[in-house]
């Protein structure tokens, strides 16, 4: 008997935090898990000891050499279309399951509608403005024993 449950949109986002929080945890993050409800704009808040940056959790996709995530929301079932997380957030955290590797991006880094990380080079050659996912993957540790 399968007791999974069937992907979507709601539950892609559960398993992303649950693996974004592990992997802050092994890399020695102290992660605070608010806010109680989901009517806030950010997922986790890490505590960096002198201040509480709020994170936003994201579920990444591995296409054409890039991993790409959104960096707004859709509020048009509440009739504001999308919604920038600017202000409302300090840093995404991009769990990829295509390679499951975890990235922690700053909000103001990115664009207000997707980001794009390369994991391989531009077919073009490109390089300028270009954004690695190697400057902004979140080492792990191994855990204590």
């Amino acid at each position: 008997m399968d007791l999974r449950v069937p992907p979507n949109p709601k539950t892609v986002g559960e398993r992303s935090e649950v693996f974004v929080l592990a992997a802050l945890v092994r890399a020695g993050y102290e992660v605070l898990i608010a806010p109680f409800t989901d009517n806030r704009r950010y997922d986790l808040v890490i505590d960096d000891g002198s201040r509480f940056l709020r994170v936003q959790v994201k579920t990444g996709r591995l296409r054409g050499g890039a991993v790409i995530f959104p960096t707004s929301s859709s509020q048009a079932h509440r009739g504001r279309g999308r919604q920038s997380y600017r202000g409302a957030c300090d840093l995404f955290a991009v769990y990829c399951p295509d390679n499951e590797a975890v990235y922690l991006v700053p909000v103001d880094e990115v664009g207000e509608i997707k980001c794009r990380l390369r994991v391989a080079p531009a077919a073009n050659g490109q390089r300028a403005g270009v954004r690695l996912a190697e400057d902004y993957l979140l080492r792990l540790r191994a855990p204590a024993p």
